[in-house]
């Protein structure tokens, strides 16, 4: 190989990879929610508690580090909403790029 290529490689390996932290910084942006007086991120985790519990009112820490006391089913159910349309954009943009690649 000669350095022509290399370069060529490297250039387009790391356009790629700030492709695809871009995206992650995007969508992950787009997951927090302004819910019931605070302020949350619809992950895995956060989703994952709500649905352990059967309580119908609890007490979560929002992002801002604020105890927060929520309505269960209906913060859960505005999670779960967001999660789902967030992240099939999300890895629909993903597999485009990953088809240009």
């Amino acid at each position: 190989m000669d350095t022509k290529t290399l370069i060529a490689d490297a250039k387009a390996r790391f356009n790629h990879n700030s492709a695809k932290a871009y995206l992650k910084e995007k969508y992950e942006a787009k997951l927090i929610v302004a819910e019931q007086g605070g302020l949350w991120k619809a992950d895995n985790q956060t989703i994952a508690i709500l649905n352990a519990s059967d309580k119908p009112l609890i007490v979560l820490i929002d992002t801002f580090n604020n105890p927060i006391k929520v309505t269960r089913k209906e913060l859960l159910d505005k999670l779960n909403a967001v999660n789902r349309q967030v992240m099939n954009e999300w890895h629909d943009e993903w597999k485009e790029l990953e088809s240009k690649r």
